[in-house]
């Protein structure tokens, strides 16, 4: 027999995938990557427009964009 603290926690924890799973869908960009930094312009590799669909700065720019929002 379930009790009151075990329903709790079933739905304290079904909240919380879902609050999880809805934060990870909407970190996702969306879009193509684009070919060429919007910062610098230099061209971004193949590989790492595969890596992460969606990205508009080059390894370089990228860093220093996430340094700059610390």
């Amino acid at each position: 027999m379930t009790d009151f603290y075990d329903r709790a926690q079933e739905l304290e924890q079904k909240q919380r995938d879902a609050a999880l799973r809805h934060q990870e869908a909407a970190s996702r960009p969306l879009g193509a990557s684009l070919t060429h930094c919007d910062d610098c312009g230099k061209a971004i590799p193949q590989k790492r427009r595969e890596a992460s669909p969606g990205c508009t700065r080059c390894i370089s720019c990228q860093t220093l964009a996430e340094r700059h929002r610390r």
